[in-house]
């Protein structure tokens, strides 16, 4: 594996601040050693500590030589010490439920906030108990905010009834407009509407506010949070809102100076008719999570435009998993072979290097997703978590274990297991800001990384496979790791072609595959995902030469496991040596291909050159659509009023390159390295980076100010 793995140390610091958000003052909660602790009975566990968390406490021992688990039981008290209710089995930890086994840790959790308790611990050798350890009592934090202070003193449905009723649609809206009126860093925008018309909020957060516009946000390198996609999986829904809370009014100077910096997008409800229903699916039955790649529905739509626009680096998505005899939290990265190495690497440094070392830390359970051998947590593109890192999106799917198991006892109790759910899914997201703030620049570089080496369409395209997750830590929980679902042959191109065409029928044509009165054309949804699509004399192309080549594909190619469309494959028309001069009339398309001399497009023509070297100067006037990845010109660049996409990435171009008058989409231009001006005046659209800068040794002027 070549992702990093960073060490606890790393992120003691951090993770105390973003606590200090996010909680109140955590109480550590010890005791002296007193004669009959000195004499010790043998195998009594020794040196118990509980702290405070935000719904759940840490406890901590000192590991008994021998023992096979650990017993945790807690007894609700009074002030006084004294006992109010029957001690109780609440949780057994597992030496293969964290990283560091011999440092024991557990996240007691599913309790009343503000009750306060008396936890002791006990080994077992087998099934054979060893006394108990000495008590440990104290009072846990209460609901985050002040009850005195406006805004911190807002509640859920869910926290009113401490988990015994889910925030309803009605208090969800109320709730949420709460927050925006009374938080100046808050703004929440409508992203969409159900079938059932219900409004899709999304929170935007930042300090001293938000920035103004979807693009302002890109600039910040936003991270987001998709809350709730199957509506009978709720727990993420309400960590969610609690976590909006309490970004908008902490005091904390450190998170404070972190959203100055960046900006959180809290969508707590894609899914709102299918959570209103308690069902997977939303109104129409169709599971959501199966469906961001072919956008059939108008809540993924709304989804991944917020994606387009908005540009999220990093992201989690939250449900909810049956197995019982898995981990708290189980998550997996993008697994899809399509995805960029770096952004897998990332997203697993994420997963393994800093949610496994700190849920060691704090007590949680984390593990990969489908680490008991269950047929789940595979390679399909139309998973979140895919169609996200083939969008170059660092981000893992987290799974609440929906009932407590053999190691949380105490979970028939329903509202019991609602708090330890919803609570621990607020401490992943809480993590998942944390490492954001601690690796943006390594996520932002994986990142630009990832946009160039897919802009440079090379190395085979795998219609269907996912990369392995290994056991880890090992042991592990289960026998063994996520399964695999390697590629056959017939799922794997190994010759991509330059680019899709498509026919008049086949991309503006009426489609069947949505909600009556609510289908969408494949025009519309390969809008909605931001793709270049250049109009040429007989139909459509779609260039695999732009940042998401890798789902482009799987999409539009007739191998593909679940297309839209079987587009026509257009290979390159020049992949060798060309001496002299270039005139490109209808379309070219050059692969690897050396041009020693000028090019020049004709007036409503169309060129694609991609990792191919020229020796003189690249005018594409008046052309359909121009596309130049990963490739060197010795000369200057011209693309002037082209009407369709420009397509500069990855370049190393020796020589002025002017974008002027183009009158199609934002054309791109990121990471390329220019010998010269960079100009960019009169365009429809300002052209964007991506926030994949450009290294230009002359002026870059106008538009192009800051790309």
């Amino acid at each position: 594996m070549r992702y990093r793995r960073t060490t606890a140390g790393v992120f003691s610091t951090l993770l105390a601040a973003v606590l200090a958000a996010t909680a109140m003052p955590a109480q550590a909660f010890g005791q002296t050693a007193t004669v009959a602790q000195m004499q010790a009975e043998p195998n009594q566990v020794q040196d118990v500590t509980v702290v405070q968390g935000d719904g759940y406490a840490t406890l901590a021992w000192t590991h008994v030589d021998g023992a096979t688990d650990y017993q945790i039981e807690r007894t609700p008290i009074a002030e006084d010490g004294t006992a109010t209710g029957n001690a109780v089995i609440v949780g057994v930890w597992r030496p293969n439920r964290q990283i560091n086994n011999d440092k024991p840790t557990f996240a007691d959790a599913g309790f009343a906030p503000g009750n306060r308790f008396q936890w002791r611990v006990r080994a077992r050798f087998g099934t054979t108990a060893q006394p108990y350890s000495t008590a440990v009592s104290g009072a846990t934090n209460a609901h985050w905010g002040n009850l005195s202070t406006p805004g911190q003193n807002l509640r859920t449905q869910w926290e009113d009834t401490l988990g015994a009723q889910y925030t309803s649609d009605v208090n969800e809206y109320a709730y949420t407009a709460a927050i925006d009126e009374l938080s100046e860093r808050v703004r929440v925008v409508e992203i969409g509407r159900t079938i059932n018309n219900r409004p899709i909020n999304m929170f935007v957060i930042g300090y001293p506010t938000p920035p103004a516009t979807p693009e302002a946000v890109a600039a910040t390198n936003p991270l987001a949070v998709n809350c709730n996609v199957h509506g009978n999986e709720p727990g993420d829904r309400e960590a969610c809102f609690i976590m909006a809370r309490q970004l908008a009014f902490t005091d904390d100077a450190a998170t404070l100076d972190r959203l100055s910096k960046t900006t959180v997008l809290i969508v707590p409800t894609i899914n709102g008719d299918g959570r209103a229903a308690n069902s997977r699916g939303n109104s129409t039955g169709q599971d959501l999570n199966r469906d961001y790649s072919l956008i059939r529905q108008p809540e993924t739509q709304a989804f991944v435009e917020m994606v387009r626009d908005y540009r999220p680096i990093a992201s989690y998505d939250g449900h909810e998993y049956g197995n019982t005899n898995t981990g708290d939290l189980p998550m997996l990265s993008p697994r899809h072979q399509n995805v960029a190495q770096g952004i897998f690497d990332e997203s697993q440094n994420m997963i393994e290097g800093h949610m496994y070392t700190q849920g060691a830390k704090d007590g949680w359970w984390a593990c990969p997703y489908g680490c008991t051998g269950a047929s789940v947590g595979l390679g399909e593109e139309t998973i979140l978590r895919n169609t996200l890192g083939l969008k170059n999106t660092v981000n893992s799917l987290l799974e609440l274990r929906s009932s407590g198991g053999p190691t949380r006892p105490d979970e028939g109790n329903t509202a019991n297991n609602r708090r330890r759910k919803t609570y621990s899914a607020l401490w992943t997201f809480t993590q998942f800001f944390a490492y954001h703030s601690a690796n943006a620049s390594n996520i932002t570089t994986a990142r630009a990384e990832a946009i160039k080496f897919q802009s440079a369409n090379t190395g085979r395209i795998v219609f269907r496979g996912s990369r392995p997750i290994p056991a880890h830590p090992a042991p592990h929980p289960g026998d063994t790791p996520p399964p695999l679902d390697a590629p056959g042959q017939d799922q794997i191109l190994n010759q991509p072609p330059c680019a899709y065409k498509l026919t008049e029928a086949q991309y503006n044509g009426a489609r069947t595959d949505g909600p009556t009165g609510r289908q969408t054309t494949v025009a519309q949804r390969l809008a909605a995902h931001g793709w270049k699509v250049i109009k040429v004399a007989d139909g459509y192309l779609v260039p695999l030469s732009q940042p998401e080549r890798g789902l482009v594909p799987l999409l539009l190619d007739g191998q593909a496991a679940e297309g839209l469309v079987d587009g026509e494959r257009i290979a390159p028309t020049l992949t060798g040596t060309h001496n002299g001069p270039l005139t490109v009339s209808g379309v070219a398309c050059l692969a690897g291909a050396t041009v020693r001399g000028p090019i020049k497009v004709q007036p409503g023509a169309t060129l694609i050159v991609n990792g191919s070297s020229i020796n003189g100067p690249v005018d594409a006037s008046g052309a359909a659509g121009f596309v130049l990845t990963a490739s060197t010109v010795q000369g200057p660049v011209n693309a002037t009023g082209v009407r369709g996409p420009v397509v500069l990435v990855g370049n190393k171009i020796s020589g002025p390159v002017n974008v002027v008058n183009n009158t199609g989409v934002a054309p791109l231009v990121a990471g390329n390295t220019v010998n010269g001006p960079l100009s960019c005046t009169g365009n429809t659209h300002a052209p964007v980076n991506l926030e994949v800068a450009n290294t230009v040794s002359g002026p870059k002027s106008s538009q192009c100010a800051r790309v």
